[in-house]
């Protein structure tokens, strides 16, 4: 089985988009938990919520990578990322039986793109995204580190980061303005 997340309800067939790698392609996982962290962007999430006025494409915010074991490895880079980005959240898991793989190299583990369109075959809803991400870390599916348990070096590293992104987003207010919410100490 292939998962993809998505905010919209109803959908029969999935369409290639343009996203972070400028070519137009579904991005699938063949790991349901894998895809939670999908059903919710921090960046648009908190400019909403913020009153943040802006009809441009959204910077997407994606602080996770993956283990040696190739569990999905979500990293919270201020205090109570996780909570603040998915609780109360809620959005679709749509499978599909079969994808034919584009052969895109992502270098994520578990992924699969398609550059033609796909059928569903079946759809999840999610009440609260929150709460699917801390089950599946109970059930040792995906880690959570907290920002609480960051170390000194990892800490400076998202300082120097957040900076440096900041820095080249003058073309993205909405990223800017979501840097300087959530990086107040930085700016």
């Amino acid at each position: 089985m292939f998962y993809h997340a998505s905010q919209t309800a109803g959908i029969k067939q999935l369409e290639p988009r343009i996203s972070n790698h400028n070519v137009p392609l579904i991005y699938f996982s063949t790991k349901r938990e894998n895809v939670l962290v999908y059903l919710s962007n921090a960046v648009e999430k908190y400019c909403r919520e913020h009153h943040f006025a802006y009809d441009g494409k959204w910077s997407k915010w994606g602080p996770y990578g993956f283990e040696k074991d190739g569990r999905l490895r979500f990293e919270e880079y201020y205090p109570n990322a996780l909570e603040s980005t998915y609780q109360g959240v809620s959005g679709y898991i749509y499978e599909a039986a079969e994808v034919k793989d584009s052969g895109f190299a992502l270098q994520i583990p578990d992924a699969v793109t398609s550059e033609i369109p796909v059928e569903v075959t079946g759809c999840e809803f999610v009440a609260d995204a929150y709460v699917e991400l801390l089950r599946a870390e109970r059930e040792g599916r995906i880690t959570i580190l907290r920002y609480e348990e960051l170390t000194p070096q990892k800490k400076e590293w998202i300082r120097k980061t957040m900076l440096q992104e900041y820095a080249d987003a003058k073309e993205h207010p909405e990223y800017q303005f979501f840097l300087r919410g959530t990086f107040p100490e930085l700016f």
